[in-house]
């Protein structure tokens, strides 16, 4: 999971797919979500694609546009 915290995580997309990124720590399958923080307070965040296209989110926790990727990571 560590490399995706510091730096940009490619996201690819169909038309129509939804991923959930989920910054719980405890998943198996980071970024995404594979249910583990269950109990938990966190919420993963819904990435829907209005097309195909490729996404980069980032779990540095500095981005504005959590979990989409701004740069912010940059200037740790």
């Amino acid at each position: 999971m560590a490399g995706w915290q510091n730096e940009p995580f490619k996201v690819e997309g169909k038309e129509g797919d939804k991923k959930f990124i989920c910054m719980c720590g405890k998943t198996g399958n980071a970024p995404f979500c594979d249910g583990s923080h269950k109990g938990s307070d966190i919420t993963p965040a819904k990435i829907e694609f209005d097309r195909d296209k490729t996404m980069f989110v980032c779990g540095c926790g500095e981005s504005s546009k959590r979990p989409l990727c701004d740069g912010s990571h940059k200037n740790l």
